[in-house]
């Protein structure tokens, strides 16, 4: 089977998006802002990431700028991330929306702490989970494509 593979540089610079809109929602407590980055999260998660906003924008802004990919990565496994990051971001977005406030508060920080790991240090805690998972649990290896 064939799978599909990523600039890695398109996976750091989403992550670098993704930090700077999580640390706005946490600088305004706009549940709007949260809903936005959870609706990128899903995209990425259920579309796909070549799909997906962050995606789409360094296929056609960014990367005609830059030589070739160097590395790719599989898609799967930062596509699982996108799903841990979506229940991240729907926590958020209620606990922002409707509250409890320190709901929201918590789940865009460890959203924004693990973005801000892979953005800055290729550190994808979604994309580890992704690999445990799919040793202990084959279907979910299944679920995103492999």
């Amino acid at each position: 089977m064939s799978r599909t593979q990523l600039d890695a540089r398109s996976l750091r610079f989403a992550a670098w998006v993704t930090s700077a809109v999580l640390a706005a929602v946490l600088a305004t407590g706009s549940w709007e802002l949260a809903a936005a980055q959870t609706l990128v999260f899903a995209a990425g998660a259920f579309a796909g990431l070549r799909r997906a906003p962050y995606g789409l924008v360094f296929r056609y802004a960014v990367r005609p700028f830059l030589g070739p990919p160097v590395e790719t990565e599989d898609e799967a496994p930062p596509r699982f991330a996108q799903l841990v990051g979506f229940v991240f971001g729907v926590a958020g977005t209620v606990g922002y929306g409707v509250g409890p406030a320190a709901l929201g508060v918590a789940a865009i920080a460890l959203a924004l702490a693990a973005a801000l790991l892979n953005a800055a240090f290729g550190l994808c805690l979604g994309c580890l989970c992704y690999l445990r998972l799919r040793l202990w649990v084959p279907p979910v290896a299944r679920m995103f494509g492999q």
